[in-house]
C-alpha cells in the first residue's frame, strides 16, 4: 500500500511540474477558462489529460510498437505546427478585437471551433508526440531507480497521479487567468498579445525541430541511451 501511494504522488509531482512551464496546452486552457469559463477549460483539461494518460500507459507497455510508427509521429509533427500557427494568429486577432479603454468586445480566438472542448483538448494532446517522449523519459528513470515496477496496480497508481497533477497544473492556469484579467484593465487584450507571442514562438520552434532530420522514434532512444548511461555511471560510482 505505502508503495502505491509513493508511485501515486510521484507521477502527481511529475506530472504537475511538467505542467507549469508554459505550452499550448496549458495557455489554450487559460484563454478558454477567461472566455467561455471555468467549465469548458475544465472539460478541455479533461480531454488533454485522459489522452496523455493513455500515452503513459501505451510508453509504459506498447515502446516497441511506437518506434515503428516513424511516419505516424513525423505527420503528428506538422499539425502540431499548423494549429499551433493557427492558435497564435487566432490570439493575435483576438488582441485586435478587443477595444481599448477597458472596454471588450467578442474576442474569443476560439468562437469558431465549432466541437465540444473535451474533445478539442483530447485532440489537442493527441497530436503532440512530445507527451510521449516525456513520459517515456520519465518512466524509465522511475523503472531503473525500482520506484516503478511492471505491475498493473502500480501503473493504475501511476496513471491516475499523472491525470491529477495535469489536472492542478492546468488549473493554476485557468484560475490564475481569470483572476488577472478581474483585477487589471485591459487585460484580456495584453494576455492575448502575450499568448500570441507564445504560441508564435512555440510555432517557430516547432517548425525547426520538423525540418531537423531527426525522427521522434531517434529522439525516444536518445531518451533510453541518456537514461541507461547515467544510471550505469550512478552503479559504477
Amino acid at each position: 500500500m505505502i508503495k502505491l501511494i509513493k508511485i501515486f504522488f510521484w507521477g502527481l509531482l511529475i506530472s504537475f511540474l511538467g505542467s507549469l512551464p508554459l505550452g499550448t496546452l496549458n495557455v489554450a486552457a487559460m484563454q478558454i477558462g477567461i472566455y467561455e469559463g471555468v467549465r469548458n477549460a475544465l472539460y478541455f483539461s479533461f480531454g488533454s489529460l485522459l489522452v496523455e494518460m493513455i500515452y503513459v500507459r501505451i510508453s509504459l507497455i506498447g515502446i516497441n510498437w511506437l518506434q515503428k510508427q516513424q511516419r505516424l509521429l513525423k505527420i503528428m509533427q506538422w499539425v502540431t505546427f499548423g494549429i499551433i500557427l493557427l492558435l497564435a494568429f487566432g490570439s493575435f486577432y483576438a488582441a485586435i478585437k478587443t477595444s481599448g479603454g477597458g472596454q471588450k468586445v467578442n474576442g474569443n480566438p476560439y468562437e469558431n471551433i465549432n466541437i465540444s472542448r473535451f474533445l478539442l483538448g483530447a485532440f489537442g494532446c493527441a497530436i503532440n508526440p512530445i507527451v510521449i517522449i516525456f513520459w517515456f523519459g520519465w518512466s524509465t528513470v522511475l523503472f531503473t531507480k525500482k520506484i516503478l515496477e511492471p505491475v498493473s496496480s502500480y501503473y493504475n497508481s501511476y496513471i491516475v497521479g499523472i491525470g491529477l497533477g495535469a489536472l492542478a497544473g492546468n488549473c493554476v492556469f485557468i484560475f490564475g487567468g481569470k483572476w488577472i484579467v478581474e483585477r487589471i484593465t485591459n487585460s484580456q487584450q495584453y494576455l492575448n498579445w502575450v499568448i500570441g507571442s507564445i504560441f508564435a514562438l512555440t510555432a517557430i520552434i516547432q517548425l525547426i525541430k520538423n525540418l531537423k532530420s531527426k525522427s521522434v522514434t531517434q529522439n525516444i532512444k536518445e531518451v533510453i541511451d541518456k537514461d541507461f548511461n547515467l544510471i550505469t555511471e550512478k552503479q559504477k560510482v
